[in-house]
């Protein structure tokens, strides 16, 4: 069965036999109700099934965005290295910059 914790089956519910005693249920509405009963397992089995491949769907949907997403912190922090490595040989063009034209403003 689909959990443990469901004892019957719809076929287990069909195929249910009862005694009868001189003061017992009627037959038909006790065979009405079971049908009922059988109808509501059969298309809970049908709803559980179809929630377990939508589980089984979002799942992997939820593996393949964590996956993508750390790729891109990956990415990122590739990224955000390098641009604090060109940050830094800007700086330091500007200094060497700023010191030429200090040199050569004395030696004018």
């Amino acid at each position: 069965m689909l959990n443990d914790k469901i004892v019957l089956s719809p076929e287990e519910i069909y195929e249910k036999e009862f005694k009868i005693d001189a003061r017992g249920y009627r037959p038909q509405e006790v065979d009405n109700f079971l049908d009922t009963i059988i109808k509501d397992y059969t298309e809970f089995i049908k709803l559980i099934r179809s929630y377990d491949k939508h589980v089984q769907t979002l799942t992997q949907e939820n593996s393949e965005l964590k996956a993508q997403i750390r790729k891109l912190q990956t990415e990122l922090e590739e990224s955000s290295s390098t641009d604090d490595e060109n940050v830094s040989n800007i700086d330091l063009l500007r200094r060497i910059s700023q010191l030429e034209k200090i040199v050569y403003n004395r030696l004018k």
